[in-house]
């Protein structure tokens, strides 16, 4: 299949997912710039978008990993519960920095197919 369909498919997929959960909302300014990206430089500049996203959300796995390491006082059921907390959001950031890291490596691909 050739990548630059792939490429759409995926994007127009990760595109609609919001706008069903969110009929009613105006569409954000991400996505509107994520559908006319274009040229090279358009896709490249989403692209540095998507890996800023993704170094925010390993910030954030930072800290909520240095979080759940703090926990210490009280309960041991209590300190327990405050650790898994932790650990599953340093969970799930660290898959949506990951997600954003493919993202962004999607643009750059269609940076590089798309015509100057």
């Amino acid at each position: 299949m050739n990548s630059r369909i792939l490429m759409t498919i995926v994007a127009s997929a990760l595109i609609s997912i919001p706008a069903i959960a969110q009929a009613d909302s105006p569409p954000s300014l991400e996505q509107l710039v994520v559908e006319m990206a274009d040229s090279p430089s358009e896709h490249s500049a989403v692209a540095n978008h998507f890996r800023a996203k993704a170094a925010e959300a390993r910030g954030e796995v930072r800290k909520h990993e240095s979080m759940s390491r703090v926990y210490g006082g009280g309960k041991l059921n209590t300190r327990i519960q405050m650790r898994g907390h932790c650990n599953k959001l340093a969970e799930q950031y660290g898959a949506m920095a990951t997600e954003y890291e493919e993202l962004a490596k999607l643009h750059d691909a269609a940076a590089a197919a798309a015509p100057e």
